[in-house]
This record gives C-alpha cells, sequence and structure tokens, in this order.
C-alpha cells in the first residue's frame, strides 16, 4: 500500500507542477512565489477539512455534513461575537471547534450505537444543520460590520511572512501526519476501513473508531467554521453550500479510496492543492468559477476510476490472513 501511495502522491505532486506551468507559460505571474503562497492559504479551509474527511473515508464511511457542520459553527460564533464583541477571539475559536466536534460526536453515536447506515445519517444531519443554521438566525445573515475588527483580522494576521490562516492548515497536516502514522488510533482507521472483521480479531474497537474518526471531522468542520466566516466575513445559510463535493474531492483525487482502508494524509494536501490550484487558475483564464463544482465531479469519475483500476490494497490482505490465521 505505501509504494502504490507514493507513486500516486508522486504522479500528482507532477500533475500540479504541470498545471502551474502550463498557466504560467500564458499567465508568468502565475508561478510567482507570492501568488502560490496565495493559492496555498485560499485552500487552507479545503485542506483541513480534507483531512478530516480522510479518517472518515479510511473507515469506509463518508461524511457529508461537513459543509453543514462548518456553516452551523461559523453562524454560533459570529452571532456570539456579534451580541459580545469582547469575547477573545482564540476563545470564540475554541468555541467553534468545541461546536464542530459536538455535531461530529452527534453523527459517531448515531452509527455507532443505533447502527445507522452513515450515508442515511449523513443525509439527514446535513439537513438537520442546514435548518438549525437558519433557526437560530431567523435566516437573517452577520455581516462585516457586525463583527470585530479582531474577529476578522486575526487569520489575516502572518507569522514570520505566513498568513495564520497557512499556520492552520500546517497544523493540521502535521497533527494528522503524527495521528496517522505514529498511534495506534491512526492505523486503526485504515484497519478497520481495510477490513471490519478482521479488526474486531485484532482488539480494534470497530464502532468506537469510527465514532472517534467522525470527531475528527466534525472538530476540523468546527475549526473551519471560524476560518471560513471571519475570511469572507459573513455568516449565513448559504455559507460553504454544495462544499461536500469538494471536500470528496479533493480526497479521492488524493488516492483516498471510497472502499476504505487506503489514503494518507499527504495525498489528501496534494488533492486539495490540486484544486485550489484550479480554482485559482479559472479566473485567470476567463472560465467562470462555477465550473468548479462541475470540475470537481467529473474528478471524482477519473479518480475513482484510476482507484479501482490500480489499487491492490495490501493492508486488506494483511487482515485477511491474520483472520485466516
Amino acid at each position: 500500500m505505501k509504494s502504490l501511495l507514493r507513486r500516486r502522491e508522486f504522479s500528482l505532486f507532477i500533475a500540479i507542477g504541470l498545471l502551474v506551468a502550463l498557466i504560467s507559460a500564458r499567465f508568468p505571474g502565475f508561478a510567482a512565489p507570492a501568488n502560490l503562497g496565495s493559492i496555498f492559504n485560499d485552500t487552507a479551509n479545503l485542506i483541513i477539512l480534507a483531512l478530516g474527511e480522510m479518517v472518515v473515508i479510511a473507515t469506509r464511511s463518508i461524511d457529508l455534513s461537513m459543509a453543514a457542520n462548518l456553516a452551523f459553527s461559523g453562524m454560533v460564533i459570529a452571532m456570539i461575537n456579534a451580541a459580545h464583541p469582547q469575547v477573545p477571539v482564540l476563545l470564540l475559536i475554541l468555541a467553534s471547534a468545541l461546536v464542530g466536534l459536538a455535531l461530529g460526536a452527534f453523527n459517531g453515536i448515531l452509527i455507532w450505537k443505533l447502527r445507522i447506515p452513515s450515508i442515511v445519517v449523513k443525509l439527514g444531519t446535513l439537513t438537520i444543520y442546514r435548518g438549525a443554521v437558519f433557526i437560530i438566525s431567523g435566516g437573517a445573515w452577520v455581516n462585516s460590520d457586525q463583527m470585530s475588527a479582531g474577529f476578522i483580522g486575526f487569520e489575516r494576521s502572518s507569522l514570520l511572512g505566513i498568513p495564520t490562516l497557512s499556520w492552520f492548515a500546517i497544523g493540521a497536516v502535521a497533527f494528522f501526519l503524527f495521528l496517522t502514522t505514529l498511534t495506534p488510533l491512526g492505523r486503526s482507521f485504515f484497519a478497520v476501513g481495510g477490513n471490519p472483521d478482521a479488526s474486531v480479531y485484532a482488539g480494534i474497537d470497530v464502532g468506537r473508531t469510527t465514532f472517534l474518526a467522525f470527531c475528527l471531522a466534525g472538530l476540523a468542520s468546527g475549526l473551519c467554521g471560524y476560518l471560513w466566516i471571519s475570511r469572507y466575513a459573513i455568516a449565513s445559510v448559504e455559507v460553504a453550500n454544495g462544499y461536500e463535493l469538494t471536500i470528496i474531492a479533493a480526497c479521492v483525487i488524493g488516492g483516498v479510496s471510497i472502499a476504505g482502508g487506503v489514503g494518507s494524509v499527504i495525498g489528501a494536501l496534494l488533492g486539495a492543492i490540486f484544486l485550489g490550484v484550479i480554482s485559482n487558475a479559472l479566473p485567470v483564464i476567463n472560465i467562470s468559477p462555477f465550473w468548479q463544482m462541475a470540475i470537481s465531479g467529473v474528478a471524482i469519475l477519473l479518480a475513482i476510476v484510476v482507484n479501482a483500476r490500480s489499487e491492490r490494497s495490501k493492508g486488506r490482505i494483511i487482515l485477511r490472513k491474520a483472520e485466516i490465521a
């Protein structure tokens, strides 16, 4: 599996480089370091969300409610900030992450304890969370003039010349790398997705592991609730509407198998950057950004075809041998 992922990641890295080179041939400024840094910063939210989705997909599940979770978490802290601008921004970030964590835990509980299929839970909670945004806000928006300067300006500041938003993405990559490569829990996500029956014999609690994966996805969504709202300085029911497709596309393009058990942090990162480059390139080459969703859909289909043809999951084979033994 590691050799497959390395090949997939290397190929995707080359594809990103070729895409940037092709666009730069017509628009030289596109490959400028400052512009590439700006693209990474613009993609930071997608990177964080894709990493959260990756661990869920690794367990052979899928979370379609991450964007709705983001919208709800963001609306909650935007309303708090509008009503109580004296509340410290760091406390609001923590609150947003905890709200997202609670929603993710709710999803996980429904799947773990009630044994409801994840796709059913996700479709249901997606609608519930979107509706909840409308209910708590009364359908009203929270605009930039209602938000405090600190609320909007925190992520726009920089450290060592790198925007704070980018540091959040870098921190998320470091965290998920540590989690998936150096902890038993991280390895359990892929073991459960590779073969849940054999995982039980290996002493892994499949339900609990899946629950924790959804908690991580919810935590990522909640964190991005603040990062998204403060970046675009508006909170509404329509925030990140339909963004679920883009999140899943980033994972699948990065080699995360929808069948579970296969994927990597670097792959999800590169998948998000690939879509980020496309998103930033569309206006440059005079193509409407509304094409991004169609492009994401096509990318998902192509990536699934590639995964199905090339994937030979050694993780699953090992678990099957363990089960037979």
